[in-house]
């Protein structure tokens, strides 16, 4: 694949603070790239250093192969939409979106042409008259995407643009973003912490912790496979369940911990298994239990009393304690379950992760 952006050995510092330090990478042409992660994580920091709208105090960046390091931010071939809709209020829905082009000189065929372009493929053609004032927050989202969308350019640079909506328009837009990617094949990078617009939008996801990439895969292996701890607990909600104890690799691997003993049969180590044993952490997603007759069935099962229920709607999260720690599971609302009810909870552990206590490594 081409790539499309390349960052190369950024750095970005803040007086003594480095923000962001060597980071280093690339995006194929046409992809949707998300980087994800909790405030202060640095992703908005670097999509703003690819946008120039901060100077970097090293390292260098590439968009379509061009060194635009230094490059002013109406150069780089960039279109951007912010959290906030940042609309002109005294400008029509038209205006603002031509208001770029108009500035740049570009003759009335074609701003009229860009604009209807743009208004089509965002359905917003019925909005051109009005101002935003006379608009709901989803029609204020569509037109700065809009006013990204009119300057054709080859990247699009997506600043957590949904956090400011309800969460039903927040899932209808999301729809909308990913059938315009659909249909544009443009490269996107898209800022965000809600994990739930990072699986559903990406074609990979870039998790950041200050300002370091933790992991840079597709959303099914930073579900299935997550490379560190925190990769685990960040993707999933409710988050993974961890269970501390010490991992034997020797003859048939097993994890123990308090009064359980979790044979490894399956489980696929990174590389190969450690030598001796390893004060280790395993990592069971809540939607991957099994409960009743069917965690019979499982390589691992044992009986829990349940602390908590909370129905969800589709779905029911209860919380129980295995080995001693907490532990939630997931099930189908239709299943009834009450509070101080004695379960039998299995899993099987091959679909789980384990880690490295002290490195917080996947083993």
């Amino acid at each position: 694949m081409q790539t499309s952006v390349s960052v190369k050995d950024l750095t970005l510092s803040f007086g003594a603070v480095k923000v962001i330090e060597q980071l280093n990478l690339d995006i194929g042409q046409g992809e949707f790239l998300v980087l994800l992660g909790p405030s202060g994580c640095g992703k908005s920091t670097l999509l703003n250093c690819i946008a120039g709208l901060l100077d970097v105090s090293d390292g260098q960046i590439f968009i379509s192969g061009k060194n635009v390091t230094w490059e002013e931010p109406k150069d780089r071939g960039i279109g951007m939409v912010f959290q906030s809709y940042a609309l002109y209020p005294q400008m029509t829905v038209e205006k603002n979106l031509s208001f770029g082009l108009r500035v740049a000189g570009f003759k009335k065929e074609e701003i009229a042409s860009r604009v209807a372009r743009a208004s089509e493929i965002l359905q917003i053609e019925p909005l051109l008259a009005r101002k935003p004032a006379n608009l709901s927050g989803g029609q204020r989202q569509r037109v700065a995407i809009g006013r990204a969308l009119v300057r054709d350019v080859d990247v699009f640079l997506f600043d957590e643009p949904l956090s400011n909506l309800d969460a039903k328009l927040r899932g209808e837009l999301r729809v909308e973003i990913k059938r315009l990617h659909q249909r544009l094949k443009n490269t996107m990078i898209y800022v965000t912490h809600d994990q739930i617009e990072a699986m559903t939008l990406a074609d990979r996801i870039a998790i950041m912790r200050s300002g370091v990439i933790q992991q840079l895969d597709t959303p099914h292996n930073i579900y299935n496979r997550p490379v560190n701890l925190f990769v685990a607990g960040f993707i999933g909600s409710p988050s993974m369940n961890f269970i501390n104890g010490e991992l034997q690799p020797s003859g048939e691997p097993v994890f123990n911990a308090e009064g359980i003993s979790v044979p490894l049969k399956g489980y696929k180590f990174d590389g190969s298994a450690p030598v001796g044993p390893l004060n280790g952490v395993l990592g069971i997603r809540p939607e991957h239990v099994a409960i009743g007759a069917a965690a019979a069935q499982m390589p691992f099962s044992s009986e829990s009393e349940i602390e908590i229920v909370e129905p969800m709607g589709s779905d029911t999260i209860a919380w129980t304690k295995l080995a001693g720690q907490p532990f939630t599971f997931r099930c189908e609302s239709e299943v009834i379950l009450e509070v101080g009810q004695k379960i039998r909870i299995g899993f099987d552990p091959a679909r789980g992760s384990v880690f490295d206590a002290a490195t917080g490594d996947r083993v």
